[in-house]
């Protein structure tokens, strides 16, 4: 595994230094709040923040990505660590991990196998709602905490069937701490948020609020966590739930994926670079793999710390390696100082993230735009709530693209025309209308223009069904850049069809791929040497002489 030294040619020290130390100073809060929020501990998603971030730098191809454990990566995290303590209340823990270990190793095969620009090629309509979906999950599932309960099983179900319960016994005071916690973030005035991040005022100013007015309440606060180095958890399997472990390392590495390649887009976009695909992500593998194996959460490319370093003058990977060597120091020697925050403020900020994680923009011009998107939308939005994540983007994809299909063919079949006469479908020139009319109706000529795919087979075969009534036929496919299988097929079962019914067939296709699909197919064969033509005029000119 060689790491791209050319990424840190562009290397600004001062500014590569300040944008480690501002991205640090935003993801402390959000890796203490998703460490809670996925179970794992405030620990786990400070350890994840620097492994991830240290190792996708290195490895990675992006010269600005800040990768760090997002939200929806928290939320399967969350739910993997629920299933795997549920099977095994000893290891799952240890399987848990063992899962980001997986969804490391594949998130490196695919970018070996460089399917990276594949990653991303999916309907908006699905994306939207599979992120509102993330989001209202992780929405629902900081409700308890934030009412100042522990987070009761079952996920998001769970937690639905025990709200009643949580606001009948709500504390008021981790409610207070909550509530100062958005009213922060939501509020905090804008010129105040180009010098520090609210999630950082949230976290101390709250925390402190918390330390004077309820000081002897019984307030739950994050504790103390080790200051030393993680310990290694090696991969752990169980035969009663490998299949499990294996598919949930497969979706978890799916979405870092999707979420990290949108996130080198948008900084693409900023710096005006142009990231590596493929080796991102193997270094997103690396990253994730080693981070399961030291006990970190998963992560991804982070849209909000990745705009951040950009903007605070990260130039290189330099900086994202900062980002981490800082985070690094805060656990090896100011730990203590996070032990007194209150785990309503992190519930605050993970809700906070959960809300920004809606996509606004889309949910508010939903009713505008056309039905099919607006149902995909909110089909893929539900099932990601209620049902499977990976269920939800399979269905979603799957109907996008039979719908997109649907399309193309209908606009396809107009692509496919069949003439016997001089009419306005085709542009002739005046030799061949003088041709076709010279045939008096026995030769018919078919005509397909543009990319031909398996929708406009329906379209060939209704116009070759009439192939019987004609003595010779015209193939031109000289507007036919390219054509799949079934148009390949189809077009080979109306050479038979003529062949069969005694009439001659005359090919005109100048294009490289679509003779070459002919030939592997076979049907080239079956005709004589002439039937293959250098131009329309020459293959009605032959089709009519050999009427005579």
């Amino acid at each position: 595994m060689i790491i791209d030294f050319s990424r840190f040619k562009d290397w600004v020290l001062i500014g590569d230094l300040f944008g480690g130390a501002t991205t640090a100073i935003v993801s402390l809060p959000l890796a203490l709040a998703f460490g809670v929020a996925s179970g794992a501990g405030a620990e786990a998603g400070l350890w994840g923040a620097i492994l991830v971030g240290f190792f996708a730098a290195l490895f990675g191809g992006s010269t600005s990505l800040i990768s760090e454990p997002t939200g929806p990566m928290t939320v399967i995290m969350t739910a993997v660590l629920t299933s795997m303590m549920a099977s095994s209340p000893e290891n799952g823990l240890a399987m848990a991990f063992t899962v980001v270990m997986i969804a490391g190793v594949f998130q490196i095969t695919l970018g070996y196998l460089k399917l990276g620009k594949y990653i991303t090629l999916m309907p908006y309509s699905v994306i939207s709602g599979f992120m509102s979906g993330i989001g209202i999950i992780l929405i629902i599932l900081q409700l308890a905490p934030f009412l100042g309960h522990p987070s009761p099983s079952g996920g998001v179900i769970g937690t639905i069937s025990a709200l009643p319960d949580l606001i009948f016994n709500l504390k008021f005071s981790e409610l207070f701490l909550g509530l100062l916690t958005l009213g922060v973030l939501f509020y905090l005035p804008k010129q105040w948020r180009r010098f520090v991040p609210p999630q950082l005022v949230a976290l101390v100013a709250i925390t402190l609020v918390s330390i004077i007015l309820f000081n002897n309440a019984d307030v739950r606060r994050i504790g103390v966590i080790p200051s030393g180095l993680p310990s290694i958890h090696w991969p752990h399997f169980e035969m009663a739930v490998i299949i499990e472990m294996i598919i949930n390392g497969l979706v978890l590495g799916t979405l870092g994926c999707i979420d990290t390649l949108l996130t080198a887009v948008i900084a693409d976009s900023l710096t005006r670079k142009e990231h590596d695909s493929n080796r991102e992500l193997i270094g997103q593998g690396v990253a994730n793999f080693f981070s399961g194996l030291l006990g970190g959460l998963p992560g991804a490319g982070a849209t909000m710390g990745t705009v951040v370093n950009i903007q605070s003058g990260g130039k290189s990977p330099l900086a994202a390696i900062a980002r981490a060597l800082i985070l690094l120091l805060v656990v090896l020697g100011a730990s203590n100082l996070i032990s007194p925050i209150p785990m309503a403020v992190l519930a605050g900020i993970a809700l906070y993230v959960g809300i920004n994680i809606l996509d606004w923009s889309f949910l508010k011009r939903a009713h505008k735009v056309a039905l099919s998107p607006t149902i995909i939308m909110y089909g893929v939005m539900a099932l990601t709530v209620f049902v499977d994540l990976m269920v939800a983007v399979g269905i979603g994809v799957f109907i996008a693209n039979i719908m997109t299909i649907e399309k193309l063919s209908r606009l396809q079949s107009g692509n496919v025309k069949a003439i016997s006469d001089a009419d306005d479908d085709i542009s002739l020139s005046d030799d061949e209308k003088a041709l076709l009319d010279q045939a008096d109706g026995r030769v018919l000529l078919f005509y397909l223009t543009g990319p031909m795919i398996f929708g406009a087979s329906k379209a060939i075969a209704k116009h070759h069904n009439r192939i019987h009534n004609y003595k010779a036929v015209v193939l031109d496919l000289s507007a036919v850049p390219m054509m799949d299988l079934t148009i390949g097929l189809a077009l080979e079962n109306a050479i038979k069809d003529a062949i069969e019914a005694n009439c001659d067939v005359y090919i005109f296709s100048p294009n490289g791929q679509t003779t070459e699909r002919l030939e592997k197919l076979g049907v080239l064969k079956r005709l004589p040497h002439n039937a293959f033509c250098d131009s329309r005029k020459s293959a009605l000119t032959q089709a009519v002489n050999n009427l005579k």
